[in-house]
């Protein structure tokens, strides 16, 4: 088998749900060993059922956690403590999503486990930070809220509304990545490790990017536009006769290549539409002239005909749409884990590397399936080809 990119680098996985999990899982794809340390109840994912695959094990738990093996332990015990430790001691990778303090309760805080393993990155994954927001709960929901992007979502006469994933945790886990590569890249040069932190509020305040920016510029905090876009006009969902469509017109050579598609080429002309900023200070008026165009036929027959003149548009899909989308257009989205009785189905990495590609080598592991676990030989579980 081809080595990863990360093979002989050595996870010491303590977070749980969705950020920290998400991370490690992909740091796994790409050839690192990552034991999940685990209480003796489990990551709690693990019984946010149903939905369950076909091994009765919860599809969330098993949404971000392939490629890892699972160690029970109760930090509580004397026993249990010294294994945990000692799997941070000799880890290259600490990860962990704990309320600030709590490891530093069991003296496995940074500090600690740096005093025996310079060389170690340890990832600290936190709601709101170390400070005044420690003793928040970091709940995707809340910083959801509470960071601005509900204040953004939603319909425009209708109540704030939440992403329908938890996305600010996955845009953490992404973060936690990035974070932990660069320490690895400073590693190599100097040998020695250091703390990344990243924390959900940030992450997403950092993710509102252009709303972000538009308030600092102007002092007015954007509103909630449903579909439509603050600053691009048509950019929204429409009504087709038999489903909604998404018409994304990004420039005004797009903008008359719509016009003439729905039959009205003056539409560019029209002093109220010529350009961007027109469309935009009357997107009401346009709004309502492409729905009556649209709506006398089918969503697929507009999505053909507008991608023939260069339009951007598409279907709205569901999720099972959506992956067999991605299938029609060869980008292989699902990978098949051959693991004996536990074999599956998962979304693939959506990271391409042309000489160290991901790799799935097992799934989701039982809870404690690797008690005692040591870094070497103790390869993971299925197929290593």
């Amino acid at each position: 088998m081809t080595p990863g990119g990360l093979d002989g680098v050595r996870v010491a996985d303590f977070s749980r749900v969705l950020a920290g999990p998400y991370a490690t899982m992909t740091l796994a794809d790409f050839g690192a060993d990552v034991v999940k340390i685990e209480s003796p109840a489990g990551d709690d994912t693990r019984h946010w059922r149903p939905p369950v695959d076909a091994s009765g094990q919860a599809t969330y738990f098993g949404s971000v956690n392939r490629n890892k093996r699972s160690v029970a332990l109760d930090l509580r015990d004397a026993a249990g403590l010294a294994e945990a430790r000692r799997l941070a001691a000799s880890a290259d990778v600490v990860v962990e999503n704990f309320r600030p303090g709590v490891m530093d309760r069991f003296g496995l805080s940074y500090d600690a486990v740096r005093a025996s393993n310079p060389g170690v990155v340890y990832c600290s994954i936190t709601g709101f930070g170390t400070g005044k927001g420690a003793t928040l709960a970091g709940y995707d929901l809340l910083v959801q809220a509470v960071g601005g992007l509900m204040s953004i979502t939603g319909a425009t006469d209708g109540e704030p509304a939440k992403a329908g994933v938890a996305l600010v945790d996955v845009l953490t886990g992404q973060n936690a990545v990035a974070g932990i590569l660069l320490a690895l890249r400073e590693r190599d040069r100097t040998g020695l490790g250091q703390r990344v932190e990243v924390d959900l509020l940030h992450g997403l305040l950092s993710a509102l990017t252009n709303q972000a920016a538009s308030t600092l510029a102007t002092g007015e905090p954007p509103r909630r536009l449903g579909n439509a876009h603050p600053s691009i006009a048509p950019y929204a969902v429409f009504h087709a006769a038999d489903r909604e469509l998404v018409i994304a017109v990004g420039n005004d050579k797009q903008f008359r290549a719509l016009a003439a598609a729905l039959g009205e080429p003056t539409f560019a002309d029209d002093p109220r539409f010529t350009r961007n900023v027109d469309r935009v200070a009357h997107r009401a008026e346009l709004t309502a002239v492409i729905e009556e165009r649209v709506a006398a036929a089918s969503a697929a027959h507009w999505v053909s005909r507008l991608g023939r003149v260069g339009v951007p548009a598409g279907l709205v899909n569901d999720v099972a749409e959506a992956i067999a989308f991605g299938e029609a257009l060869g980008l292989e989205p699902v990978a098949e884990i051959d693991d004996g009785p536990r074999s599956s189905r998962t979304i693939a990495s959506p990271i391409g590397l042309s000489a160290t590609p991901a790799v799935y080598r097992s799934s989701p592991p039982a809870l404690d399936e690797h008690a005692g676990a040591n870094w070497h030989p103790s390869p993971l579980r299925g197929p290593q080809t």
